[in-house]
């Protein structure tokens, strides 16, 4: 026995021999494979991340003021109804004081679609911070006049131009996020101006919270945090993609050497970045020659641009229709009429803090999620939202004594909201549009979304004194499903698309099958070889 056992041993043992080299040999290319990891692209390298994410921070600085602008009546309205004071609104004067900066705001979106396409992004945005500043100013100096008339004259000119501001800052900074970067990124980017709005209403908030009877207090703070803002453009490096049309090719180098994180020195010759910039150029002269060619009549009528017209003008509409602007300018007001028991300053500076660190998860969410999900989720849980306060106020008996339902539902229809609804109209206007008509067609989709959003702020008193309050929230409920059914059906996915696959989907219906199969492949080898086929 123990002979055959050892003769089946040694028969065995040479086949098993080979396998364990094998396996061994597989460990070792697995290992080499791992430590030979595909380089990220140019403008995904850390020193290129962090160069964007630095200038679109700063970018990002004067929307933070024009948050401040959307939000002050919040804080403001409660003083300046006292009667008290030597100075006081009535419900007429109060509602044009909250309500005038969104009647100015499509004058700002149309400023933006000739500003940015003929004196650039960097411009425009220095422009928008300037016109900011006159308006903070106006408002901290016009308690200094005796004449009741006059004040009431100079706070509405200042509010007038706070609305330019918020008009004009829709779309540059996203635009030249949108420019600067790569898609894997670009979202994250383009974020940055939700975030920076979300930031202003906060601080706003807090302002009002711990400032309650001083406004001209709040005036001056606030004019002096956006002089700083208008200071921090002054770095910022002109987008390379806007240099290249206006034929400012040198200047265009060393903006996109800068953002691929490579040195000032222009002697290294990088193989992947003259790639990109020799696209970058051929798109640019197709841009000048469609331009020369096609005045903005013409270019309006081409399926690439009137379809993401019409698609983001809706957006808006349903964005300002369903509430969501209405409850950061009247978020104290709204509180104290939905029975809410603790302070209602308070709570506008709790629904501050759930947009901002809603805000800041949102990239995330974004990109694991997409658009279209993302902005079906957050309608249809604002609608939720707004139907259960309307509950609150049917059924008193039973709903009403639940104390704890208006600050959930008004802080969790903050959250929701973040989520889609308030933050993808501004991410989106910034990558629906084709590169030559960028600048002009975000400024009319604006224009038309801020009319509605000043409509919709002018007459809440009305709507809510005809309809009762409980009825007002039962219409946004129905106006957030309609908003729903709107992003499922005509909101196109963005997500991982480059700006010219974007524009290809609008003008074929369709996106390219060979790029739609590629760009869903995550295994970056599957990628190359589908590619390479």
């Amino acid at each position: 026995m123990t002979e055959k056992t050892e003769q089946q041993e040694q028969h065995l043992v040479p086949p098993y021999k080979p396998t364990t080299v094998v396996i061994k040999d597989m460990d070792k290319t697995k290992e080499s494979q791992k430590s030979q990891k595909k380089p990220k692209p140019l403008g995904e390298s850390r020193s290129a991340v962090l160069r964007q994410e630095l200038m679109v921070f700063l970018g990002n600085c004067g929307v933070l003021g024009s948050g401040m602008v959307v939000s002050m009546p919040a804080v403001t309205l409660n003083q300046l109804h006292d009667e008290t004071q030597p100075f006081w609104l009535n419900k007429d004067e109060s509602s044009w004081f909250a309500s005038i900066n969104n009647m100015a705001c499509p004058l700002g979106g149309l400023m933006v679609s000739y500003f940015m396409d003929r004196i650039g992004r960097k411009h425009t945005i220095l422009l928008t911070n300037l016109i900011g500043l006159l308006g903070w100013i106006l408002l901290a100096t016009s308690f200094m006049h005796s004449n009741r008339d006059l004040i009431y004259a100079q706070m509405l000119a200042g509010r007038a131009l706070g609305g330019i501001m918020i008009g004009m800052f829709v779309s540059p900074v996203g635009v030249y996020s949108a420019e600067i970067s790569l898609p894997k990124i670009r979202g994250r980017l383009i974020l940055g101006t939700s975030l920076g709005l979300a930031g202003g209403i906060l601080l706003m908030y807090c302002l009002g919270y711990f400032i309650r009877h001083n406004i001209v207090l709040i005036f001056s703070i606030s004019c002096c945090y956006q002089l700083m803002a208008t200071l921090l453009v002054f770095p910022m490096p002109e987008s390379p993609s806007w240099l290249l049309i206006k034929n400012k090719e040198d200047r265009a180098r060393k903006s996109l050497r800068y953002f691929r994180g490579l040195p000032k020195n222009d002697a290294d010759y990088v193989p992947e970045f003259e790639a990109e910039l020799s696209h970058m150029r051929e798109v640019a002269a197709m841009s000048r020659t469609t331009a020369a060619s096609e005045s903005l009549g013409q270019m309006i009528h081409r399926p690439e641009v009137y379809k993401p017209v019409l698609m983001m003008t809706t957006f808006f509409g349903f964005q300002q229709m369903c509430g969501v602007v209405v409850i950061i300018v009247y978020a104290v007001q709204i509180a104290q009429q939905a029975g809410v028991t603790i302070d209602p300053v308070l709570v506008a500076v709790m629904l501050g803090v759930a947009r901002i660190i809603t805000t800041l998860f949102m990239s995330k969410v974004f990109e694991q999620w997409g658009r279209k999900p993302s902005g079906i989720f957050s309608a249809s849980g604002m609608g939720i939202c707004m139907l259960l306060l309307a509950c609150g106020g049917w059924f008193p008996e039973s709903v009403g004594t639940w104390h704890w339902v208006p600050v959930a539902c008004i802080v969790a229809h903050i959250v929701f909201s973040t989520m889609g609804m308030l933050t993808l109209p501004f991410l989106m206007i910034s990558e629906v549009f084709p590169q030559r008509a960028r600048g002009s067609a975000s400024g009319i989709a604006v224009f038309f979304g801020m009319i509605l959003a000043f409509v919709m702020l002018k007459i809440y008193p009305n709507m809510q004194a005809a309809l009762g309050t409980s009825n007002l929230f039962a219409f946004y409920a129905f106006v957030s499903f309609m908003a729903a059914a709107f992003i499922g059906t005509f909101v196109p996915e963005t997500r991982g698309r480059t700006l010219e696959e974007l524009e290809e989907r609008w003008q074929t219906g369709k996106f390219s099958r060979r790029l739609t199969v590629a760009n869903n492949l995550k295994d970056v080898e599957l990628h190359e070889v589908f590619l390479k086929k």
